[in-house]
């Protein structure tokens, strides 16, 4: 008994051993980069975005969104069911929206880990288990790319970092047709962890573009930086059932404590807004992007999550067409600058929800 007991502690010892080694050598990349080790490519990753703008949306778009998903992803090919279904709700539902789903920002030149030219094969080995079983070898993925978070919201190497992904933000820009000259407005919107990487660059990007650019956190986890003093406008989506979020809390600069921090300014000042959604979870069933959840009103959770981000959009774009009216009564009750990120914003707009009955 006592033998078996040493040796869990020994194996628990080179695990946790090995996940610091691995943490320790993660700046490397982006050290690699700033050092001009990798050149100036910034590649591609051989994708199609799954929802190309139509002609119509690539003669004269009115704003362009950059979706970036959480720490699951292992190129810029692999959302999940939900995020795609998602995308082409939110697509459907903001007519002049041009989508980008394809970067993959937890790589300084958008390289897919499936594409790197030394871990290629372990991380396909990675993202088959991920797919198919067991699924927990497949964590390595998602391991892999917190430590890249980390990265980003670290004061010493998140600088540095920050600049790589909005180089990489901006290329996809350029890649959908977009004109620098039009200066139209770029909404980031990252998902859970991804938060991070749409706050830690957009202080770069807006630099860049000279456009408007403003952040939309969905259940997302960032830490203080100084793009939520220079995007136009942060919008936190969180709901009550999402713990998630939280993480972010232990970032120093989210504290209430930290007054002059960049988190609390925006605050203060007014750019940054919460807006609470009640019922909903982080992910898979109850989660935000949930079709198969329904309000008492009928609307699916992931319906209700396009109404609260397309009438973001439609506040500070002109749209084409009209998005559904009920968007814009959504978040005018439910968002405004609060004074604590902590604070309810409104009232909840619905208690409870059903799951669909359908086939069963």
């Amino acid at each position: 008994m006592w033998h078996t007991f040493t040796d869990l502690l020994t194996y628990v010892g080179i695990v946790l051993m090995g996940l610091l080694v691995w943490a320790a050598l993660s700046p490397f990349e982006v050290m690699g980069w700033w050092a001009g080790w990798f050149g100036d490519r910034i590649y591609d990753g051989g994708v199609n975005p799954p929802h190309p703008p139509d002609a119509d949306e690539f003669a004269n778009p009115a704003a362009y969104l950059i979706f970036i998903s959480g720490v699951g992803k292992a190129s810029g090919e692999t959302l999940s069911f939900r995020e795609q279904e998602f995308l082409r709700r939110l697509d459907r539902a903001t007519p002049g929206l041009v989508v980008i789903d394809d970067t993959f920002p937890y790589s300084v030149n958008n390289l897919p880990l499936t594409g790197q030219p030394f871990f290629a094969r372990l991380w396909r080995w990675a993202l088959a288990r991920k797919l198919h079983g067991p699924k927990l070898a497949g964590y390595l993925i998602n391991i892999r790319n917190i430590w890249q978070l980390l990265i980003s919201a670290d004061k010493r190497y998140g600088p540095l970092y920050n600049q790589a992904v909005a180089q990489v933000l901006l290329h996809a820009l350029i890649r959908h047709k977009y004109q620098p000259d039009a200066a139209k407005p770029v909404f980031l919107l990252g998902y859970s962890g991804a938060a991070q990487l749409a706050v830690g660059p957009a202080i770069y990007l807006k630099e860049l573009l000279q456009a408007p650019i403003f952040i939309i956190s969905l259940g997302g986890v960032f830490a203080s930086e100084p793009s939520l003093m220079a995007a136009d406008h942060t919008y936190h989506i969180e709901g009550d059932r999402d713990l998630i979020p939280r993480w972010g809390l232990l970032a120093p600069g989210r504290w209430r404590l930290a007054g002059m921090s960049d988190f609390n300014r925006a605050r203060r000042q007014g750019k940054f807004t919460l807006i609470r959604t009640q019922g909903m979870g982080h992910t898979s069933r109850g989660g935000y992007l949930d079709h198969k959840m329904f309000l008492p009103d009928g609307t699916a959770y992931a319906d209700h999550t396009v109404r609260i981000v397309s009438e973001i959009i439609r506040r500070h774009a002109t749209l084409v067409g009209v998005i559904d009216g009920a968007a814009s009564a959504t978040v005018a009750d439910a968002s405004r600058p609060v004074e604590s990120a902590q604070e309810d914003v409104a009232q909840p707009l619905v208690p409870q929800a059903r799951e669909s009955t359908a086939g069963r």
